[in-house]
């Protein structure tokens, strides 16, 4: 989490060619997004690694100042811990591959928003004099993305997307107001308001994936559609009822006499 030194309908993917296919694909899409999640936290290492040979404190956030401007992209590098560090590439990861194997589109939009939302909430809202440093406002952001996603597309993939960021980081609902000293709860603030706008700009960029039916689903579809086909069908001449039967005292072949023109 930052430190304090002053102590959120969309289209329907088309349904793949088989079930093997889209096992692939979706693999491929979950391993690409923990792919660049680990490559961001191996960043934040090797950035950490150079913290003590390199003054860095300029590219922290420091707010209403204008050298403080630079934290906005350098802020969510730095960390002022091993241990805060930890903290944060455990919830970057978890959420980061969360987020782009869920919807690749939206969160590769949505990054750029959070990482400068996390940084001008801090500079907006902390105190002159502060420095605010930590990846926690992108790990905040990334699970309001996911969060809001779920309550907006409303299908399963999303939905249940959502239930697991709440069940592993619901807390941080709670953390984007001040809770606890030397904790940038600025930045976390900042970073949630770039989810949530995030979520609602682009809720329908990633399409649902198409929804596996199961047997049951099938044999009442195909029954439906043999119903509406029966019932389209004409039926066969035994089956048409007669309207109108001649009466039996009516004689047959009689040839009607017509009366002549005078």
């Amino acid at each position: 989490m930052p430190e304090n030194t002053s102590r959120a309908s969309p289209p329907l993917d088309p349904a793949p060619l088989d079930p093997r296919a889209q096992r692939a694909v979706d693999r491929k899409r979950w391993m690409g997004a923990f792919n660049l999640s680990l490559a961001g936290v191996l960043l934040l290492l090797v950035v950490y690694s150079l913290q003590d040979s390199i003054d860095l404190r300029n590219w922290m956030v420091q707010p209403w100042s204008a050298i403080g401007l630079l934290g906005l992209i350098g802020a969510p590098l730095l960390h002022g811990s091993f241990d805060h560090l930890v903290a944060n590439a455990i919830s970057l990861l978890m959420l980061g591959t969360l987020a782009g194997g869920m919807y690749p589109r939206a969160a590769a939009r949505a990054l750029p928003l959070i990482w400068l939302g996390s940084g001008l909430g801090a500079w907006l809202l902390g105190e002159p004099g502060s420095h605010h440093l930590g990846a926690s406002g992108i790990t905040h952001g990334l699970m309001f993305l996911v969060f809001l996603l779920g309550l907006l597309r409303r299908d399963r993939p999303a939905i249940a997307a959502a239930m697991i960021a709440f069940f592993l980081y619901g807390g941080m609902l709670l953390t984007v107001f001040p809770r606890e000293l030397g904790v940038s709860w600025q930045a976390h603030l900042g970073g949630a308001v770039g989810g949530v706008l995030a979520a609602l700009l682009w809720r329908r960029l990633d399409p649902q994936p198409p929804r596996r039916k199961y047997s049951w689903e099938l044999e009442e579809e195909q029954a439906a559609a043999e119903a509406l086909a029966d019932s389209l069908e004409p039926p066969s001449p035994s089956e048409v009822p007669v309207l109108w039967h001649r009466p039996d005292e009516q004689e047959r072949g009689v040839v009607l006499p017509f009366r002549r023109r005078p």
